[in-house]
């Protein structure tokens, strides 16, 4: 399947081509301002050496610690799902391919609290067809342009469990969730809020029901207002942690 998808994007003339369009990066960066879970420590970068060696030339190297979830990162499966694929054992055919987005930034605006429903994604295809079987589909909240403004973002700038109970953030909702797996056969989700679930969810309802299914999510994705409702092709590549829940994403598109 992965060379089949290969030459549906590249094509043979003197060489291997690139098909045309515009690049867009959907990754924030990793700084000390990199949003993470309330609980959850932050990116950190250490220099170990910047500067001019005794030998006469430049070199640099740095150290980083960092939460497998937070800034632009993959939730595996087994984050929510006991037995399901790791971070390192996702098919690299459910992280790249043709994507969606489905744009309810203007309900998200009116609600912070707002879950991505069945009605919404009846909408988007009663305007673009049917979702395709392998599809990524990204929700483009609005939340992303909030970024790195933690307050704005998340709904409170508290840590721990105190910051935790006051997440406000759009998500989507258990019975969309539902919907998906049960209708429509999707290779991965995506969003531009922390998680998969509403801020005020206790229960993570949506990681459940997807996981489960082996479907793996991108959280903190950035740029979906650059993304058309169909077209786009998403390549998605975490750090490949073994036995990993998760990990830090680079996540771009190709846009016609």
């Amino acid at each position: 399947m992965t060379i089949c998808l290969l030459t549906a994007w590249l094509w043979f003339g003197d060489g291997l081509e690139m098909p045309k369009g515009r690049l867009v990066d959907l990754t924030h960066d990793f700084s000390a301002e990199t949003i993470y879970w309330p609980t959850a420590e932050g990116f950190e970068l250490d220099v170990v050496f910047a500067g001019e060696t005794d030998k006469g030339y430049h070199y640099e190297a740095n150290q980083f610690k960092s939460a497998e979830h937070g800034g632009t990162h993959l939730d595996a499966p087994v984050h929510f799902a006991e037995g399901r694929q790791t971070a390192d054992q996702i098919p690299l055919e459910r992280l790249m391919g043709p994507a969606v987005m489905i744009d309810i930034a203007a309900k998200c605006a009116q609600n912070a609290d707002y879950q991505v429903s069945v009605a919404d994604f009846e909408a988007w295809e009663a305007k673009n067809g049917p979702l395709k079987d392998g599809v990524i589909v990204l929700l483009h909240t609005g939340f992303g342009k909030r970024w790195p403004d933690r307050k704005r973002y998340m709904g409170t700038a508290k840590r721990g469990e105190a910051g935790v109970a006051e997440l406000h953030f759009p998500g989507l909702a258990p019975a969309a969730a539902e919907w998906l797996v049960a209708n429509r056969d999707i290779a991965a989700i995506g969003l531009d809020t922390p998680s998969i679930d509403y801020g005020q969810s206790t229960h993570f309802e949506s990681h459940r029901i997807l996981f489960d299914k082996n479907i793996p999510a991108f959280e903190n994705v950035a740029n979906l207002h650059e993304l058309p409702a169909v077209g786009s092709l998403v390549f998605a590549l975490p750090m490949k942690i073994k036995g990993g829940s998760g990990g830090p994403l680079r996540i771009v598109a190709l846009v016609p």
